[in-house]
């Protein structure tokens, strides 16, 4: 699988601290290798929209398309309530 940033995603990431940035980073890594990592807390959001933990505080949400994670949105938890 690869990645593919849509814009909104990198506008949220350029936002966040360099800390979270970081724990994002890692965090994608695993998904990468293996999305059922414990550590990502993989659930689906509703229909092809899913969502991983970053922290506590912070999510990301993505779509699979073949094979390319499309990264939407990253932010506090309650990020992301529209298409």
């Amino acid at each position: 699988m690869k990645p593919f940033f849509t814009k909104p995603f990198i506008h949220d990431y350029q936002r966040l601290t360099e800390r979270i940035q970081r724990i994002f980073n890692k965090q994608l890594k695993l998904l990468l290798k293996d999305y059922r990592h414990p550590s990502l807390q993989l659930a689906k959001l509703r229909g092809d929209i899913w969502y991983a933990r970053v922290t506590q505080s912070y999510r990301f949400t993505f779509q699979i398309s073949g094979n390319t994670y499309i990264l939407r949105r990253i932010g506090k938890h309650d990020i992301e309530k529209t298409p």
